[in-house]
């Protein structure tokens, strides 16, 4: 056996939060670290792995002297840093410039304060791999991958180790643990002989984990000295202490017949795509306020002088702590859900304060004429791209006679929805805005028009009743005894979409907090029943059907939009629940023939077969094929359906029901084959109320060519609007600051460069399309000409000295 080898890679798996707090993983962590200085001690050749800068701060904080000692050891070799992330996150529902901050903060951590980067990527314990991390780990400086999840059963792979490639083309070469990442604190021989299992020549080295873990802990002595016997003992592999970079480089050198894999790495733990709303909804949420944030506060700072602020780091850095597996997944106790409500209420603080100050400053140097009664209100598009986006925003002193003009001075239409206050003297203004690409536009409310012979426009409505809703392009019918969406009629194409009636639907769900081992939620056990169905909101810009229904002791209200120039209908969600071991979906069954399902992943997409798997998406599911033969005229047309939503990351698709996993019901953080005592007392995730957006777009041609990315984008991040007063100013009453010619290619960030004060530019290819495009930025007058591969991120680096180039950097900007 002595011609086969097991790298031994020491190590200390420590969940900072999962059936504890993160007071409870914090001490835990200067513990485990205590511990593995301790063997260094007591062992010369004992090698220590470890990842997670946001626990390496802890100790840092808290600890300063260990910590010298930590940064001595790793300078010696011995203590090895891996992952460069900032915590081992779940690796599917973080938006793609989540995964790019978590190498940002922690790949500059480890180079700051220990004075080296991570080569090897490292999740051992999440619950599912998107397709995109390769390029992301390559654009990082890590060139190896380490991951458990999904196990042997759940995905077949050609081998343990592999080259996992993203649709870029990038490959880091990945190593599938055997086992467990983890060991008990005694002999190892059992540990060791289960993994001799694994051994198939010509891959005749493996590496072999080792130390006690979840909740910290480490090698203990007991481990070392048995693999030191062992290693003496003939019968066993010739066993080393080493690091998980030692393993991979070596591997390399053998020149190895390793495979290629190009593919997501799922599926494990279904149930967590959808577990525990309000961490899904305040993730979103701050990822996105954030972004915006930064953009504003980049494109303030250059334009008027506006102080970039320095706390959007800790902002940041709380958002990435709750993306840690056992937080997003909604798999820890329920005391840990405060903790992380506390810390995105304070990340989503410092992304409001920084964008409000920003878009102030801005709107403060627009020059806006004095003219008496009028209000102007400043719209901000956080987008590279233009277009018509509905803006509602609350106001006050508004008259029947009331008019609302553009900076042109050409009147536009709008309604007065329901205000946010019952108190008198406020409304609510709702418009279409056709706003410029990553700009603003001032629009102005008058108490009468501006002309005695000028007539307050009169603009048309869309036919709307409390059963139905129709615009020049799209009819939708509702059944007034159920509440389900009977019809989806495209009158362009002339075809009826649903081959079934839209409904939220009951699904039985006695599946534990993960779904261990359960991949389909297809067992319909109710329906919700309407007990309303009423038009609720009638105007020029939209009308609105409400829906309410009941299902047991729960409520759902759905207000369906449909506007009278956008070819979407909006859908605002308010849903009381009061159900357990229960699932709730939305189901639409799309009238399509020869489809393809396509998902949004984390920068990128992903076509899946409709089985009816769950399946984790970010913030749009497309169902695109073609028209039926039984569409006059238009049969054999390719056309699509696509469900964005701005909360929610669970989808499935069988049968051509397309449907979002609204929520589920299990006991908190209860683990499979745990069986909840019948007498005992318990507490049930996503009990009581809850709101949510979706959109339902259907499409001609593919979702490449309609615009799917974007609208999903202005769903989740909508323009911020702003009342002004009259003042002299420098800046015009319509501006643009950046644009892409190409719609495939959109800049995802722009900010602060983290080391000086130019500016960096990310943008991302969304199609898989080799694009050569112009990203202009007028205001900060530059033009950057780049060539994109599919898909591919790229990151360009904007002196503020105008007279350097602009550089592509990495995704450390470096």
């Amino acid at each position: 056996m002595k011609d086969y080898k097991f790298w031994m890679i020491g190590n200390a798996h420590l969940d900072p939060v999962w059936l504890w707090q993160w007071q409870e993983g914090f001490q835990e962590a200067k513990a485990t670290a205590r511990s593995a200085l301790d063997r260094m001690k007591e062992y010369d050749d004992f090698v220590f792995t470890n990842s997670s800068a946001a626990m390496y701060e802890w100790i840092e904080l808290n600890d300063p002297g260990m910590f010298e000692e930590i940064k001595q050891r790793v300078a010696e070799g011995r203590w090895h840093i891996v992952g460069g992330w900032w915590i081992q996150p779940d690796c599917n529902i973080p938006s793609g410039e989540s995964f790019v901050r978590q190498g940002l903060y922690g790949q500059r951590y480890f180079k700051e304060k220990l004075g080296v980067t991570a080569k090897v990527g490292y999740n051992v314990d999440s619950f599912g791999h998107f397709g995109m991390m390769p390029q992301i780990l390559k654009k990082q400086g890590m060139d190896y991958y380490i991951m458990m999840r999904p196990m042997p059963n759940e995905k077949g792979l050609p081998n343990r180790l592999f080259y996992w490639e993203s649709d870029d083309g990038s490959q880091v070469l990945t190593y599938r643990l055997p086992f467990e990442y983890c060991s008990w604190g005694k002999d190892l021989e059992k540990h060791i002989r289960r993994c001799m299992t694994e051994l198939k020549d010509p891959f005749n080295e493996l590496a072999v984990f080792y130390g006690v873990g979840n909740h910290g802990g480490g090698p203990t002595k007991e481990n070392i000295d048995s693999l030191k016997r062992m290693n003496a003992d003939p019968e066993f592999p010739t066993i080393v202490l080493a690091n998980p970079t030692e393993y991979f480089q070596e591997m390399e050198r053998r020149g190895l017949p390793i495979p290629v894999v190009h593919d997501d790495l799922q599926h494990h733990a279904s149930g967590c795509y959808a577990a525990h709303s309000g961490i899904k909804q305040w993730n979103r949420q701050a990822e996105n306020k954030l972004m915006a944030a930064e953009t504003w506060s980049a494109i303030a700072k250059a334009t008027t002088g506006q102080p970039y602020p320095a706390d959007y780091h800790q902002a940041w850095k709380n958002v990435l702590f709750n993306q840690f597996h056992d937080i997003l997944a909604g798999t820890s106790i329920e005391p840990a859900y405060e903790d992380a409500r506390n810390a995105h209420g304070e990340a989503m603080s410092i992304a409001e304060r920084g964008l409000n100050y920003a878009i102030q400053s801005l709107s403060w140097n627009i020059d806006i004429e004095q003219e008496e009664g009028m209000k102007p209100l400043v719209v901000f598009n956080p987008h590279s791209w233009g277009g018509p986006m509905n803006i509602e925003h609350e106001v006050g002193g508004m008259k029947e006679t009331s008019v609302l003009y553009d900076d042109a001075g050409k009147q536009i239409p709008f309604q007065l929805v329901q205000s946010q206050a019952t108190a008198g003297g406020r409304f609510r203004i709702s418009f279409i805005a056709d706003l410029p690409p990553m700009g603003y536009r001032v629009f102005k409310v008058y108490p009468q028009p501006r002309s005695s012979t000028e007539p307050k426009l009169v603009a048309p409505t869309i036919k709307a009743s409390d059963t139905s809703l129709e615009n020049d392009r799209i009819r939708v019918d509702f059944d007034p005894k159920t509440g389900h969406m009977t019809s989806l009629f495209d009158k362009k194409v002339n075809s009826e979409l649903l081959r079934g009636p839209g409904r939220p639907v009951v699904m039985e769900d006695k599946s534990d907090t993960w779904s261990h081992n359960v991949f389909h939620f297809q067992k319909e056990i109710g329906d919700f029943q309407a007990r309303s169905v009423r038009r609720v909101e009638h105007g020029p810009i939209k009308s609105v059907v409400r829906v309410t229904s009941e299902y047991g002791s729960s409520k759902l209200v759905q207000d369906f939009a449909m506007y009278k120039d956008l070819d979407y209908i909006d859908v605002k969600v308010t849903v009381d629940w009061r159900e357990q071991f229960k699932m709730l979906k939305l189901v639409y069954p799309i009238n399509l023939h020869f489809t393809k399902q396509t998902y949004e992943i984390p920068y990128g997409f992903k076509e899946r077969e409709h089985n009816g798997e769950e399946e984790p998406g970010q913030n749009w599911v497309d169902f695109s094929g073609i028209l039926p033969s039984t569409s006059p005229g238009h049969g054999g047309t390719a056309y699509g359906v696509t469900l964005m939503n701005d909360a929610k990351y669970s989808y499935s698709i069988m049968n051509k029901e397309l449907a979002i996993t609204v929520l589920r019901s299990p006991i908190y953080a209860h683990h499979d084959p745990l069986v909840p005592d019948p007498n005992g007392h318990y507490t049930f995730i996503d009990q009581g109320i809850q709101t949510f957006n979706y959109r339902i777009y259907p499409h001609e041609g593919s979702w490449e060519t309609a615009g799917v990315v974007q609208k999903a984008w202005e769903l989740n991040r909508k323009p911020t609007t702003i009342i002004e007063t009259y003042h002299r100013g420098k800046l015009p009453q319509r501006n643009s600051f950046l644009s892409v010619d190409d719609d495939n290619v959109i800049v995802s960030v722009l900010k602060k460069h983290e080391d000086s004060d130019d500016l960096i530019v990310r943008a991302y290819e969304t199609t898989k399309s080799a694009t050569k495009t112009t990203i202009r930025l007028p205001g900060f007058d530059r033009v950057i000409e780049a060539s994109f591969g599919p898909c591919e991120i790229k990151t360009f680096r904007v002196p503020s000295d105008a007279s350097k180039p602009v550089v592509e950097v990495d995704l450390i900007e470096w």
